[in-house]
């Protein structure tokens, strides 16, 4: 037996791991870990959300294939309707969801890294191909050098992150305005976009504007604002005219009956969610203005729930292993073009950023 050829040389997508994980590996328990690594919320879901979780009263039973209770919602939340909307086991199904749906072997995407690994990987993945268009120093988008990448590759997809992972930039409204121009699918990746602007980022979303477009695709996630990441759960609005095929395309019980009721429960208690957000920006806000007086880090303006910062003077994977084993503190370090010795902070609670710049200074 064989397997297909082009995964056999596949890199493997490298995950962040669980506290457990990390707790065996250093001997600390996981009160003693400060895990600012993955851009989880480190307030975890409300109160409300884990009492429906603890007298959930249909456990037993697949759930509904279609999520329309959950779509409902979702509908009321962004202004979508719900025959847009779809469901998924975090985004990162929807992004693997669209590959299937679009790419045949050989096709290729486009990408603006550094940016979320799952687009290359997921391309690759699918036996497609993954081109790229490198992002500016200060991670602005270099438009002209997309628009010829685009007039001589044809992508059937296009991923774009606003704001973006690692850095935490927003698209201005010009760009992503040049963007929907382009003759490809545009999928706008949201995931982080409650952290930006005003009004859980309503005011920066195009979410809205989906039904009114034939090239446009909005994914977004339970996993960062809400505090779900280990329910996995997040939701896309899809043009019309591609819906039929995904619905067919997709596994049926794909939402496990759990991250269906957090999420409607979180859809129903945003104004309490919000107030968590603010907590996370204003505990960004601190910790960027205290990253600034450490003298090796030159940290970047971020709209997320995560800072990145240039290590200067010093190795940054070392800075990053002392961190861990003498602290217990965990963050995120990249060495890759356009992120050579670069580390990457979640906004974590107060007590936790008191942690991390006690470290950092210490060391």
């Amino acid at each position: 037996m064989k397997i297909r050829t082009h995964l056999e040389s596949l890199p493997p997508y490298a995950p962040i791991e669980p506290f457990e994980v990390l707790s065996a590996r250093l001997g600390r328990t996981p009160d003693q870990i400060v895990k600012l690594d993955a851009n989880e919320n480190p307030y975890g879901p409300l109160k409300v959300v884990r009492e429906a979780l603890a007298n959930m009263d249909f456990p037993h039973i697949y759930p509904d294939p279609e999520s329309r209770a959950l779509r409902k919602s979702l509908a009321e939340f962004t202004g979508v309707p719900a025959e847009y909307l779809m469901a998924g086991a975090g985004a990162d199904e929807l992004l693997d969801l669209l590959m299937r749906v679009f790419l045949e072997p050989n096709d290729c995407i486009l990408s603006c890294p550094p940016t979320f690994g799952m687009y290359s990987f997921d391309a690759e993945l699918n036996a497609a191909r993954c081109v790229e268009v490198p992002r500016r120093a200060d991670f602005s988008l270099n438009m002209a050098a997309i628009r010829k990448a685009v007039e001589t590759h044809k992508p059937k997809l296009f991923f774009i992150t606003s704001p973006n992972n690692p850095d935490g930039s927003v698209l201005d409204a010009k760009t992503i305005d040049e963007l929907l121009e382009l003759p490809t699918l545009i999928v706008l990746d949201e995931a982080y976009i409650e952290f930006a602007g005003e009004n859980l980022g309503a005011s920066l979303s195009r979410i809205r504007e989906v039904p009114v477009r034939e090239n446009l695709v909005v994914l977004r996630t339970f996993s960062k604002w809400a505090g779900l990441a280990g329910l996995r759960v997040g939701y896309g609005a899809f043009p019309l005219w591609l819906m039929p095929t995904l619905w067919k395309s997709k596994q049926p019980y794909n939402i496990n009956v759990a991250a269906s009721i957090a999420a409607q429960v979180s859809l129903e208690h945003t104004d309490e969610l919000a107030k968590t957000v603010e907590l996370l920006k204003a505990e960004r806000t601190r910790l960027m203005t205290e990253l600034q007086k450490i003298s090796y880090l030159k940290p970047y303006p971020t709209q997320s729930n995560f800072i990145l910062c240039q290590v200067d003077g010093r190795n940054a994977a070392e800075l990053k292993a002392r961190l861990a084993q003498e602290f217990g503190v965990f963050i995120r370090y990249f060495n890759k073009p356009g992120l050579r010795d670069n580390i990457r902070i979640s906004v974590g609670r107060p007590q936790d950023t008191d942690v991390l710049l006690d470290a950092l200074k210490k060391l």
